[in-house]
């Protein structure tokens, strides 16, 4: 299921933790999404417990509690959110009310680690941005194509080291299987998974931002369309857009819901950095036709071409760090201004989209 359906990828690293059993505990609220299963794994790696489970669903509880022996089920939100022992809610909710679930988490003194997208609307952003101003608490997003994937960290670092001079352009295409029957009807209503941009577009824009270091963005150009679902008349099964950065450095990406039944895998995810001395591309999900696996990386530049291939290899430092920022209140793993930057971006991306027919 995990390699056929990108809802339910939830990756596994080697363990990397960072504090003590019990030192930080953390909840899973809001079941609606399978990438509720990615985070947890990455916390509980980094040595975070899973103390508390809620969801209204009892099916979606029970699945939970089979993958996460131990964890309690919660009779209430209210029950997760009164525990004065939690640090931090997880949550994957339906993407339009993912920002009013933060709001209540952050009003109860707990950080909220919430799927992407973060929220829907530019409004939304705004209530949130004012709700961690006022609390002090994170909202933290799940950007999972770039810090749940071995060959992504791998590229951070050799960017950040010099290796490709610096970066110009970002290039990403972020194909999904469909799936279609096994859909919730939640994610076939506009207005509350928030648009293709909004959605699985969110990842590209955030890994633009890291890679090339841009701190804002303008989009120069965003589309959508239905293609090839008519069925569905609110879903869009496309969109691309180019942004311009505020160091110059560009940004063009694709996403879709075409990916072919005969990929061994729910996509082929890919994206290129070009920097002045050289250029890296990823394979993260699967290199095509052949067996090399998935986390291959390809660098070029003016000494070497190499294929690094780094399944199991980096791990994910991305949740120790979150776990060490709450606990210490620092900002190491991702900043806040990051990760909303990330999210006013596909916003705005969806907002002004033209349609194609």
């Amino acid at each position: 299921m995990q390699n056929a359906d990108g809802m339910h990828y939830a990756p596994k690293g080697k363990a990397n933790v960072v504090c003590k059993p019990g030192e930080f505990n953390f909840a899973a609220v809001a079941l609606d999404h399978g990438h509720i299963n990615g985070m947890c794994n990455g916390l509980i790696e980094a040595g975070a417990t899973l103390k508390w489970v809620y969801d209204p669903d009892p099916k979606k509880v029970e699945s939970f509690i089979k993958a996460y022996p131990g964890v309690k089920a919660a009779s209430c939100e209210d029950e997760v959110l009164n525990d004065a022992s939690i640090n931090l809610v997880a949550g994957a909710a339906v993407p339009a009310d993912r920002c009013a679930l933060g709001l209540r988490v952050m009003d109860h003194g707990k950080d909220y680690f919430t799927d992407k997208a973060p929220l829907t609307s530019l409004e939304q952003l705004e209530q949130a941005k004012a709700k961690v101003k006022k609390t002090g608490k994170k909202y933290a997003v799940y950007y999972s194509e770039r810090l749940h994937v071995e060959c992504a960290v791998l590229a951070g670092q050799l960017v950040k080291d010099g290796a490709i001079g610096r970066v110009i352009q970002v290039i990403g295409t972020g194909p999904h299987r469909l799936n279609a029957p096994s859909r919730p009807q939640w994610f076939y209503e506009k207005a509350r998974y928030g648009g293709i941009l909004c959605d699985i577009g969110s990842h590209q824009i955030e890994q633009y931002l890291y890679f090339a270091d841009v701190k804002d963005a303008t989009v120069v150009r965003s589309q959508v369309a239905n293609f090839g679902h008519k069925e569905y008349p609110e879903l869009e099964d496309f969109g691309e857009a180019m942004l311009v950065g505020d160091n110059g450095a560009t940004n063009y990406f694709r996403v879709d819901w075409f990916t072919p039944d005969g990929l061994r895998t729910w996509g082929d995810g890919r994206t290129i950095i070009l920097g002045t001395k050289g250029y890296i591309e990823l394979r993260k999900y699967i290199d095509v036709a052949r067996d090399s696996g998935k986390d291959q990386l390809f660098l070029v530049n003016g000494s070497e071409e190499k294929n690094f291939s780094v399944n199991g290899q980096v791990g994910f430092p991305y949740f120790g760090s979150l776990i060490l920022d709450c606990l210490n209140r620092t900002e190491n793993a991702m900043t806040q201004e990051h990760a909303f930057k990330a999210a006013e971006l596909c916003l705005k991306a969806q907002k002004q989209a033209v349609v194609v027919e």
